[in-house]
């Protein structure tokens, strides 16, 4: 073992390092530099290998070689006069030639490598078997379709005389005769039958050196012969299914060139097969990525998205699949719909639910429209509610939806197919409400209350916290025990009906005012489900939007399309104290200026009197503490909630408050 020093860990040096690191009989003992930054010194010490600044106290009988890499003189001689008498010197120079002598002969013992490996890789890819002899008959090639074919290992194979590989060869003749034979038809011991065709191997002075053969299963030809023949006619069954859809297809090569295209997507895009076939896959686009160039990245199918293409930017839904062949990537496939003829059929068929929904008189939570968490959030309790036989309180302001939300927990539950009846607490004074729900007896006949009219099925008790303390009570009555008296009876009655309630008022407040029984409010608080405003629920306002419209359109005799993007901008900017009613109602109000030959809902149709966004206080005036200190903590909490991308529960541990606490306070500024 050579124990070597490096003088200089610059560039020569670190390249030094590495090459002698991969010789076993050299070993650095140390590399010196007075750069602890150079990256000879950094690779040295990531490799444990001993660094120093100076090299004197080094100086060894130890070292055998010191290579100079400094490319200073006067290291050079100061090395010279100090090194052992035993330690050869390498001048930089003369490494700097080795280093380079090696590497290019690494680099060329690197290209034979890959060339062999190239020629190896194609020679066992072939799907024809490959044989081949030396001159004294000795298998020195053997391919993996041969292994396959003959069913002996390729190593099994090298080495051995051919009549030990394969008994009735007949290279050993070929290589005799030197004459070349053509698809020959030959039975192996595996059973596999064979086509093959044998070739005298002659180098370039003339003389042959050995033989060898290439064969082919006959199945495979056989085979391949159906498909060729089978081939156009399948083709143009193909081509007539892709000619025939009414979808636009579009097929693109691996590398995303058009190669075809169908009559329907150039009806669709406006573009020919000459502005299409040959270019690129972006070619079609005027809004939006190419999903054919997305889907040959990631070789995995994406569906559903939506963009704008084509001469007229019309809206699709684009569906591409990549087209894969024997594991290998050869393109994709995308099908275009067109959104214009979906949207006209979507639109019908949410006006036929209308209508339905309509002649049945109820709603379900297919009715609810929103994507919003905190609708979201609503829904997933209702349904919970609809499935427990248990009383529901739905808080919300006016307009909310409560009463939506009482159809659809009473449609999805146990008693759907019972009555579903709705008293309004705040329309009747005591009495009549009173004979409304309990019923009542006069000169002897009976008269049922809804109640009892609702057997087996649900009563919801709109704005319940409008009732008289004296109703509340009999009320009670009826949830804790399920028993009425009708007005001037004196016999109670079982009755078998869920409630659900609903309330705008904060009922808390009411309770502290003295106005509602605290034991009725937590008879009626078992489950309780706030539904969130408009303002709390912005995002819903284009599908809520969208879908007043096909109502409106059913009960006004039009065939609006929708709304332009100013309008839903100017519709998302209002606040909505009237929530979802308010909403119909402006859109219903802005039907009423459209044009017969307008199709959209524009921004100058809206009532202006109606969306007046609120002023700003003056500038001079102070606003209450209260308010100011609001203020501050919704900022404080809106920044939480940014520094931790939105994740709630890191939000409120940063803040040190509870996850409850932290809900509360989100809700109350509209943060949620």
């Amino acid at each position: 073992m050579q124990n070597i020093l490096i003088v200089g860990a610059g560039n020569g040096g670190y390249a030094l390092l590495k090459l002698i690191e991969q010789a076993d009989y050299l070993q650095v003992t140390a590399i010196v530099d007075i750069n602890e930054e150079a990256p000879g010194m950094i690779y040295a010490k990531q490799q444990n290998i001993p660094t120093y600044s100076e090299w004197k106290s080094l100086l060894s009988n130890d070292i055998q070689i010191i290579i100079d890499v400094t490319g200073r003189k006067e290291v050079f001689y100061e090395l010279l006069q100090n090194r052992p008498a035993t330690a050869v010197l390498i001048p930089g120079e003369i490494a700097n030639l080795i280093v380079t002598l090696i590497e290019e002969k690494n680099k060329y013992i690197q290209i034979i490598d890959q060339k062999k490996a190239l020629q190896e890789l194609i020679f066992n890819s072939i799907e024809e078997g490959m044989i081949g002899i030396n001159s004294q008959g000795i298998v020195n090639f053997f391919n993996k379709s041969a292994e396959r074919m003959t069913s002996i290992l390729v190593e099994d194979a090298l080495g051995k005389h051919v009549a030990d590989v394969i008994s009735l060869s007949e290279l050993p003749r070929i290589f005799e005769t030197g004459k070349i034979e053509l698809h020959k038809e030959l039975t192996l011991e595996s059973g596999t039958k064979i086509v093959t065709s044998r070739y005298p191997m002659v180098n370039e002075e003339g003389k042959r050196i050995g033989a060898f053969a290439v064969f082919k299963d006959i199945s495979e030809v056989v085979r391949l012969a159906e498909e060729v023949t089978n081939l156009t006619e399948i083709q143009k069954m193909l081509e007539a299914i892709i000619y025939s859809s009414d979808d636009a297809i579009s097929v693109v090569d691996e590398e995303g060139k058009g190669i075809l295209i169908n009559p329907a997507y150039t009806r669709i895009t406006g573009f020919s097969e000459e502005e299409v076939i040959g270019k690129p896959a972006t070619a079609d686009i005027s809004e939006g990525e190419s999903i054919h160039l997305k889907v040959l990245q990631s070789k995995k199918p994406i569906r559903g998205v939506n963009l704008r293409v084509g001469k007229q930017e019309k809206d699709v839904i684009v569906n591409v699949a990549p087209i894969i062949v024997n594991n290998q990537l050869k393109g994709s496939v995308g099908v275009i719909h067109d959104m214009t003829e979906m949207r006209g059929l979507m639109k019908e068929l949410d006006r036929a639910r209308t209508i339905i929904r309509t002649l049945e008189s109820t709603y379900s939570f297919e009715d609810i429209v929103g994507t919003s968490d905190e609708i979201n959030l609503a829904i997933e309790q209702a349904k919970l509610a609809a499935n427990v036989p248990i009383t529901v309180l739905l808080r919300g302001e006016v307009g909310a939806g409560k009463d939506l939300f009482a159809h659809a927990i009473h449609g999805e539950s146990g008693r759907s197919s019972y009555p579903f009846i709705r008293v309004n607490c705040s329309s009747l004074e005591e009495h009549l409400l009173e004979r409304e729900l309990f019923g009542y007896e006069e000169d002897g006949i009976k008269y049922p209350g809804k109640l009892e009219e609702a057997y087996k099925g649900t009563v919801f008790l709109d704005e319940v916290g409008e009732l008289t303390k004296k109703t509340q009570a009999k009320l009670l009555q009826v949830l804790r025990d399920n028993i009425i008296i009708p007005i001037g009876a004196t016999t109670p009655k079982q009755v078998d009906v869920r409630i659900i309630a609903a309330s705008s008022l904060n009922l808390e407040k009411a309770m502290r005012d003295g106005t509602f029984r605290e034991d009725f409010y937590f008879q009626l608080n078992r489950m309780p489900i706030y539904i969130p405003s408009l303002r709390q629920r912005k995002k819903d306002i284009p599908l809520l939007a969208e879908r007043l419209l096909v109502k409106l359109n059913q009960e006004f005799g039009r065939n609006i399309e929708g709304f332009s993007e100013e309008a839903l901008e100017t519709l998302c900017l209002y606040d909505w104290p009237g929530n979802v009613r308010e909403l119909e109602n402006i859109i219903s109000r802005s039907m009423i200026f459209l044009q017969s030959n307008e199709r959209l809902v524009d921004e100058q149709h809206l009532p202006k009197s109606m969306l007046q966004l609120s002023q700003g206080e003056d500038e001079d005036s102070i606003a209450p503490l209260a308010d100011q200190m609001d203020e501050m903590e919704k900022r404080v909490l809106a920044q939480a909630l940014k520094i931790c991308d939105g994740n709630k529960s890191q939000a409120a541990k940063k803040l040190s408050i509870s996850l409850r606490s932290l809900y509360y306070k989100l809700e109350k500024h509209n943060l949620v």
